[in-house]
């Protein structure tokens, strides 16, 4: 009877772990490699372009990567538009007036269905779109990973709760992170996706005003585009990275040692606590954090995708079948 019972635990277990592991498993770099051998000469037809015409739109698509898988995965259900029955993600307080880049991915995704129709799916075109963006700024390359299916719903209590604010202290964007199944150093160097992009000052207006762990010029320099009063000049923009907005490398982390974080949840990383020693590392090694955070990316990749018949191959992205 033991013995029996022993068995029937390994089995159990083994199913458990076919459950929680089984679909980031069915992921591969090849996934399309024989239905739409083409796929990515399409996306970077469409998207190369676009990002040539404003690189700011290169960050602002692995933006939209990010606030989609963490909510409810990586599934698209962020490109969904509010419509009868379904309140989308669009309007949740970290996307509303902020999330960009939709019009792009639509064009990408055009681009693909002239490829090869209903074959790949707008969750997948994200991501490879993220991945191109960070190389075609500069930054590092990876494998992506495909064969993620579209959600057929979105989460707009998830978008409200899951995607940290920018007033997080160091605590919170751990928890945030960690309830996603990522480390703090997932953490510390996928917030280096801010070495590119610009930020809107109702997201800075309390940190270079109230705050007193940033560089006294620096935060006089920002008021003067960002007025203290609430509903003034709130989507006046300044880039996260003084230096070198539209260029993926180490500056980032640079800012922070020298007290230059536009957001407070940036400062945070580097303020006495135990982020500190990996914002120096990215500091003196910039192949470290490109390698850290491509882990990152790879790893966020794999939350909770919806895959085999799970999901739909949506045809309109911004819309269920």
């Amino acid at each position: 009877m033991a013995a029996r019972a022993i068995v029937v635990l390994s089995l159990i277990l083994a199913l458990v772990a076919i459950s929680s592991g089984g679909a980031s498993a069915q992921l591969s770099s090849g996934f399309y490699s024989h239905t739409c051998p083409g796929m990515l000469k399409a996306v970077r037809s469409a998207l190369h372009p676009a990002i040539g015409r404003e690189r700011r739109v290169g960050a602002s698509i692995v933006r939209l990567y990010f606030h989609d898988c963490f909510v409810q995965g990586c599934d698209a259900s962020l490109l969904l538009d509010d419509a009868p029955g379904l309140r989308g993600e669009k309007n949740a307080t970290p996307n509303k007036n902020s999330a960009r880049g939709f019009e792009v991915i639509d064009a990408v995704k055009a681009a693909v269905e002239e490829c090869c129709p209903g074959v790949v799916s707008c969750a997948d075109i994200l991501a490879i779109a993220a991945e191109e963006s960070v190389v075609f700024l500069g930054g590092p390359s990876w494998e992506v990973k495909m064969g993620r299916r579209d959600s057929t719903t979105a989460s707009f209590n998830g978008a409200e709760n899951n995607i940290p604010p920018p007033t997080s202290g160091l605590a919170n964007l751990t928890s945030l992170f960690a309830a996603q199944g990522l480390s703090q150093k997932d953490m510390v160097a996928l917030s280096g996706a801010h070495t590119i992009g610009l930020a809107r000052c109702t997201n800075f207006r309390d940190h270079v005003y109230n705050d007193t762990n940033i560089d006294a010029d620096f935060a006089r320099s920002h008021q003067s585009g960002c007025p203290r009063a609430t509903g003034s000049g709130d989507n006046n923009l300044a880039p996260l990275d003084l230096q070198t907005p539209t260029v993926f490398e180490n500056n980032y982390y640079k800012n922070l040692v020298q007290k230059r974080g536009l957001l407070h949840s940036d400062q945070e990383l580097f303020n006495g606590g135990a982020a500190d020693a990996l914002v120096r590392e990215y500091v003196s090694s910039q192949s470290v954090f490109f390698k850290d955070f491509v882990e990152g990316m790879v790893k966020m990749g794999d939350i909770m995708p919806l895959t085999g018949s799970s999901g739909q191959i949506r045809m309109n992205c911004r819309r269920i079948n």
